[in-house]
């Protein structure tokens, strides 16, 4: 029974896994050769950093630091090291546990 099923589930896969490879090349190719012309493939988004100190006594202290600038691309997918800008527009805070 198993062995019947093998090649289904590996052409399911498959089927799968090629639109988002398509999908994640085809926006590669997007931002690297900036297509539309007039589309910014980077931009920046102000993050706003959350210190989050845990102490002895079992209580959490936190800190606010100034808000910083964060680098992001506008496509799809995450691309040359910097996360898509539609995630970190929705994401703008950042907890940092110490």
């Amino acid at each position: 029974m198993m062995a019947a099923m093998k090649p289904i589930l590996l052409r399911a896969l498959g089927l799968l896994l090629v639109p988002v490879v398509v999908a994640y090349a085809a926006d590669y190719v997007s931002l690297r050769y900036r297509i539309p012309h007039q589309r910014e493939p980077f931009g920046t988004v102000e993050i706003q950093p959350l210190y989050a100190i845990h102490e002895k006594s079992g209580k959490t202290e936190y800190d606010f630091p100034p808000a910083e600038s964060q680098t992001c691309v506008h496509s799809l997918f995450p691309h040359f090291g910097y996360a898509p800008c539609w995630y970190l527009e929705r994401h703008t805070e950042k907890r940092i546990d110490i």
